[in-house]
């Protein structure tokens, strides 16, 4: 059964006649006829009573409409719902997120997507950036925001923040009236950094034996803020991202460039290579790429 047959079919019973119906159509009259007939031979039953000189619809006919009624009905509301997709009023993404990176950035990119886009639901899955990954290439999320480099064979990637990692370390601490740090004048200290499934905790073990070391590790932690309180309980130094000082608000803390050293941070947004990807995620990101710092 077409559409345009059962159209055809519900058009001539809505106007009364063949002829009105082909002229409000534009159709003509024996189009009009041919279509009804190949809707009766699909069916195999007649709906119009042709003995008379006005339309009359059988039992089968009356049966016919009503569902013929539905189904338009139904129709009419599929070019809605799929107008409203196009044009992002709504939907559902899933996003996969460190919790660092979630407190750092996605308050913001979550408040102005919602200002243009109210009626699309952002998802949040939080994991350690090593999960994320996985994540993304199963399917589970529809994006991922990851510590770069990754795989650019399974994934698009497109960069989002560039960062440098800074030392954090109690106040009274001594080497917290210099200016800069070097990496190996920590190594006789206590470091409190995430725990194994977070991409920073084996960036900063990496970085520290770089620099003629193996860190001595006191405490882990999946919080940032609470690494913080206890770097500023004294307990500990730190290497953070930058960007967690205009989140920290602990004055007991000092936040210290290293010196002679470089250990960037770089964060990029992830999607699977080859897969589908709705409008209202393309126009996330979009909205993402216009953070980019």
């Amino acid at each position: 059964m077409e559409l345009r047959d059962l159209k055809a079919f519900m058009n001539v019973v809505e106007y009364g006649s063949f002829t009105k119906a082909a002229n409000e159509s534009f159709v003509s009259q024996p189009s009009l006829s041919k279509s009804i007939k190949k809707l009766e031979d699909n069916l195999h039953v007649e709906l119009l009573n042709r003995s008379t000189r006005h339309v009359e619809l059988t039992d089968a006919g009356h049966i016919v409409y009503k569902q013929g009624q539905k189904i338009m009905r139904s129709v009419h509301d599929l070019h809605i719902l799929l107008d409203d997709l196009l044009n992002i009023k709504t939907g559902t993404i899933k996003l996969g997120i460190p919790p660092l990176i979630g407190t750092l950035f996605f308050p913001e990119i979550a408040r102005k997507f919602h200002q243009q886009y109210p009626n699309v639901h952002l998802e949040l899955v939080e994991r350690g950036a090593k999960l994320i990954g996985t994540l993304v290439e199963n399917g589970e999320v529809d994006m991922g925001i990851v510590v770069l480099p990754t795989d650019e064979r399974k994934f698009v990637v497109q960069s989002f923040v560039k960062d440098q990692f800074f030392v954090y370390i109690n106040e009274q601490h001594p080497l917290a009236q210099q200016d800069t740090i070097l990496l190996q004048d920590l190594k006789n200290e206590s470091f409190i950094i995430f725990t194994e499934e977070f991409t920073l905790h084996d960036y900063v073990i990496k970085s520290c034996k770089s620099a003629g070391f193996t860190p001595i590790i006191g405490y882990k932690s999946s919080q940032w803020d609470l690494i913080v309180e206890l770097v500023s309980s004294n307990l500990g130094v730190t290497l953070l991202p930058y960007s967690i000082a205009a989140k920290q608000t602990n004055q007991n803390v000092k936040i210290i460039p290293l010196q002679n050293y470089h250990m960037p941070w770089r964060l990029g947004v992830i999607t699977k290579k080859n897969t589908y990807q709705s409008y209202a995620l393309k126009q996330l990101l979009k909205t993402i790429r216009s953070e980019e710092t």
